[in-house]
Parts: structure tokens; sequence; C-alpha cells
């Protein structure tokens, strides 16, 4: 289940998982930070270089593009040899481009030095999974993986508030040194505590390309998309939901959006000892039945009052954030043999990414189509329905 080829042996589960997981989690709290900060300081970084808000949005979209596409090709690349200091480089580009970031003379570098960032989160993500799940004892693997998914989770719903609001105060800049000082900190506890990786078996480019003619890793990677578009690109309709559901009486999103994160880190919490002990394509098939649950919910609940939605948002959130554990779970397991599934855990980032950028047009398309709020949380509901199918011929499939 792990790319590493040696196997940790079997202990009993009340064992502490190693300080070298919760490491790697900081970092991924700092990449969970980043990932979603500069959205917010789209407003302050226009004002800063006198460009529009449209042009400081592609701060965003520099990042996730990178992320997204140019961490695999990295992941691909990286020598059979190189895992711990693939990891602690990748650590180390992130500190680097976001202090760079924060010191940019022009938007021009601005825009450069987010893609540097966001390759590096995604090569570290990638490799931090397997790394974590890797170290941990074999029946504590799938909490290993939800350990780091739970740090994202948390860089999300705490420490994106925590920076803008340090923003305001302080200036846009504040926000990029915080998430490059908690990046370096965990940089700093990884050159101490990281042991020396097993090797994985070394394999050449041509073989990790044939990767993607694997109809197994396809079809869980398939799975993944299906989810994304369905969560992260409703996600993003959260506030046109509440309008519609207020009918023109003003209501603020931020309790539904914390509502969400709140679900995140509790999902993440919770699948962590439930990944050890429920085979992952039956708990992905579980966790899906969750999502969809809550986005058909959803609508039903906001055509009734607002406040309504908090529940169904917060199961949403859990089920978004936990279904990652098993579905990296799963590639790692599929691609043992080969040794290459953290490129596996790439590809799976770049389909959330491209999921969620599906989502988001997708949904904008339907408003300015005039298409009322509800139906778009009804076709989210769809969306995952169409995972979960999938999923359950999967499963079915596997247990012939």
């Amino acid at each position: 289940m792990s790319d590493y080829s040696s196997r940790a042996p079997a202990v009993a589960t009340a064992v502490a998982l190693p300080a070298t997981v919760y490491l790697i989690a900081m970092g991924a709290f700092a990449l969970g930070m980043a990932s979603y900060v500069t959205a917010g300081l789209m407003p302050l970084i226009a004002g800063a270089f006198s460009v529009s808000v449209a042009m400081a949005a592609q701060l965003v979209t520099a990042f996730t593009l990178a992320y997204g596409l140019g961490s695999p090709l990295v992941v691909a690349l990286l020598p059979a040899r190189a895992q711990r200091p693939g990891l602690l480089g990748a650590l180390g580009v992130f500190v680097l481009a976001n202090g760079a970031s924060a010191l940019a003379g022009d938007f021009a570098g601005l825009l450069l030095w987010r893609a540097v960032a966001g390759v590096g989160a995604g090569v570290y993500l990638a490799l931090g999974i397997a790394a974590a799940a890797g170290v941990a004892a074999a029946p504590q693997r799938g909490k290993a993986i939800a350990v780091i998914m739970g740090g994202m989770a948390g860089g999300t719903v705490l420490g994106v508030p925590l920076s803008l609001l340090l923003a305001q105060q302080l200036g846009w800049t504040a926000a990029l040194w915080l998430v490059a000082s908690l990046g370096a900190l965990a940089l700093a506890g990884l050159l101490w505590q990281l042991p020396v990786l097993p090797e994985v078996a070394a394999t050449s480019l041509r073989r990790k390309l044939a990767l993607l003619a694997d109809g197994q890793v396809l079809a869980i990677l398939l799975v993944s998309l299906l989810a994304a578009i369905a969560s992260l690109g409703m996600y993003t309709f959260i506030a046109p939901l509440l309008a519609w559901s207020a009918q023109g009486t003003a209501i603020s999103a931020t309790p539904f959006l914390w509502a969400w994160g709140v679900g995140g880190i509790a999902g993440s919490v919770l699948v962590g000892p439930w990944a050890d002990k429920v085979r992952p394509p039956k708990l992905t098939l579980f966790i899906l039945l969750l999502l969809a649950l809550a986005l058909c919910a959803l609508p039903l609940a906001a055509g009734w009052s607002a406040w309504l939605m908090l529940a169904p948002i917060v199961l949403w959130g859990a089920a978004g954030w936990a279904l990652q554990v098993p579905q990296n779970q799963q590639l790692l397991d599929a691609r043992a043999r080969q040794g290459d599934g953290n490129l596996a855990i790439a590809l799976n980032e770049s389909a959330l990414y491209l999921g969620s950028a599906i989502g988001a047009a997708m949904g904008g398309l339907l408003l300015l189509l005039d298409w009322p709020a509800w139906l778009l949380a009804a076709g989210a509901a769809v969306v995952a329905a169409m995972a979960v199918l999938l999923q359950l011929a999967l499963w079915r499939k596997r247990a012939q």
C-alpha cells in the first residue's frame, strides 16, 4: 500500500504515529493556507500593484495550474533515490517562493513566484503522503494519510482567516510571510526528524508514463474528478445559494464557509481510524454516499431556511475532505509493485484541481443562463451520484 518496498512490522494500533508524520502535516497546513489565502488578498494586491481584481485573480490561476500540471511532471522525473531530498527540496522551494512573493517588486514577478510555489506545494504533498504512509506502521497508514489531509484542512479553515486578519493589520505581504514561516518551521523539523526513506524501485520515465494506461488507476482518478466537480465546484457557489435561500435578506456567507471547513477538519480526523479497519474501496463508497446525501439535502434545506443548510454543509465538508484518504490508499496499493504511487497521488491532486475548475465553470455557465441557484446544488448531487455508481461498479468488479 506504500511506495516503499520494505514494510513496517505490524504493531498494535495504539502505538503513536511517528513525529515525522506530524511535521509533514505542519507543512501541509502551510500548503492549505497558500492554496486559498491569495483569493482573500486579491483586493489588497490589486491596490498595491495598480491592477484590476480580475488580473489579481490570475495569481490563483498561476498557483493552481502549476500545482495541478507541473507537480506530476516533477514527481515523474524525480530519481528513485531522491525521495527524501525531493520532499525536503519541494518544501524548501515552497518556502522560498512564498518569501519571494512577499518581496516581489512588480506583478509579473509575483505571478511567477506564485507558480513556483504551486509546483513546490504539489510535489511536497504527493511525496509527503507517500512518506507518511512509508514511515508509519502498516496498521496505521490510513491514519497517517488522514493526519496529512487534516493538516491541509486545518490550514484552509484556521490558517486562512488568521492570515487574512494579519494582512488587514500589517499588509498583504504579512500573510505570505506567515505561510513561509510555518513552512520553514516544518522544514527545520523534517531536516532533523525525517529518516532515510526506503528506496523505491528504480523506474524509467517511459514505465512511469505507463501508469496512464493502468485502468484501475484511471478509474480511481475519475472518481476523484467527479467528486471534485461536485464538492469543490459547488463550494464556489455557496454565496449564490444563500442569496437564493434568503430571498433578498442580507446574510453573511462566513458562518457557512466555517461550517464547511470545520466539517472538513472533522472528516479528516474521524476517517483515520476507519481507514485502517475498512477496505479503501468500501470506505470510498460509503463516503461518496454521504457526499451525495449531503448535496441532495442542500437545496431542500435551502428551500426552507438558509440556516437549515448548516447541517448538510458540515456533512458535505466532512465527506469531501475525508474522501481523499481512502482514495490515496487505493492509489498507493494499486502501484505498490511498480513503485510509483507518489506519481499516482500527484495525478490525483491534479484531478482534484481540474474537477474544481470544471465545477466552477459549469456552475458559472448555469448562472449566466439565469438558472436558479438551487439547481447548482441539485446538479452537484447528480455528479456525486455518478461517482457513487462508478465506485460501486469498481467495488463489485474487485469483489469478483
